[in-house]
């Protein structure tokens, strides 16, 4: 058929333009991956964002047909090795894991190098954890009821450790003082590792470590579990109430991690990768892992995954704002 008008023409053009762009597209997808994948974990070893990593590359590559290779690369919040990833060829060779820190550091950071919905794509959600609520042995508070009544009774007179400004661990705690309405003082560390030895030691009073690490020292009765932060019990710590089912019924907190390549990345490469990881996290070799570890398997669409940050930017700020964060 010949066009009869020239926004007939136009449009065919486009059409055709459409057609080629996806077949190529989907041609690049099908021979993808020829290397190696660099996945980008914007901390440093031994965190839940590059644990949850290094349990899921093998099984993900052997779904995809290639291999992955974990780069840490830490600092500002995580917001250097994101903006690592935006800033890469869109050509899926370089990807990255981060968690909830996504939709939190935009309105942490007094300046992002990167925009968060427009210079990422999202490939899928890997995995949900929980952190607990800790306290030094000593401390006179057996359950959380009884923690609430003695933090109100001397404000200002306890502190908890975090893992640094804009953590999981600073978040969870902001947001419990909030719920809670409760003040403790933040005492920021450089890392999860010194905020629990102090914790243990009475540097500070508690802290919101990730179960995982928390775990044996509770178990050696160096430190007291009082309530756990998600909305359920965890495999880890069954004995453990949540926070909400503790005392304080509006709280709920949970560190998710998402996969995410550059902006631009062609769509059948971002679908191909979503299908492998969610096929990766089906398995029951990796469910059992990752259970074991403290992480519950969360696969998803990219569309998904794009809606839990788009949902979650919002109420982070807002908290954030409420309770004049910052990332100092």
């Amino acid at each position: 058929m010949t066009p009869t008008h020239p926004w007939q023409a136009v449009a065919w053009r486009a059409a055709a333009a459409a057609l080629t762009l996806f077949a190529a597209g989907s041609a690049l997808a099908q021979a993808y991956p020829t290397k190696a994948i660099k996945l980008v974990v914007p901390y440093a070893p031994g965190g839940s964002a590059d644990i949850a990593a290094r349990l899921v590359v093998d099984e993900w590559g052997k779904a995809l047909g290639g291999s992955l290779f974990i780069e840490n690369k830490g600092g500002a919040g995580g917001n250097i090795g994101v903006d690592m990833v935006a800033k890469a060829a869109p050509d899926g060779y370089t990807i990255g894991l981060q968690t909830v820190s996504l939709a939190i550091n935009p309105a942490l950071a007094a300046k992002m190098p990167y925009d968060t919905l427009k210079d990422l794509a999202p490939i899928g959600l890997v995995a949900s954890s929980q952190h607990v609520l800790v306290v030094n042995s000593s401390l006179p508070a057996h359950n959380i009821k009884e923690l609430v009544a003695l933090l109100k009774a001397q404000p200002g007179k306890y502190s908890y450790g975090s893992a640094g400004a804009g953590s999981t661990f600073h978040m969870s705690a902001e947001l419990f003082k909030a719920v809670a309405g409760v003040p403790i003082v933040h005492i920021p560390y450089r890392g999860g590792g010194p905020a629990l030895i102090d914790t243990m030691s009475g540097q500070v009073a508690l802290s919101f470590p990730v179960l995982s690490a928390a775990q044996p020292h509770v178990q050696s009765g160096k430190l007291r579990a009082l309530g756990v932060t998600g909305s359920k019990r965890s495999a880890l710590m069954p004995d453990v109430p949540t926070i909400a089912e503790a005392g304080v019924p509006k709280y709920s907190f949970e560190t998710w991690f998402i996969v995410f390549a550059p902006a631009g990345t062609p769509k059948p490469i971002i679908d191909k990768l979503n299908m492998s990881l969610n096929q990766a996290l089906g398995t029951t070799a990796l469910k059992e892992r990752m259970t074991k570890d403290g992480f519950d398997p969360t696969p998803s669409t990219p569309e998904q995954a794009r809606a839990r940050v788009e949902a979650e930017m919002p109420q982070w700020a807002k908290l954030i704002k409420e309770r004049g964060i910052t990332a100092d």
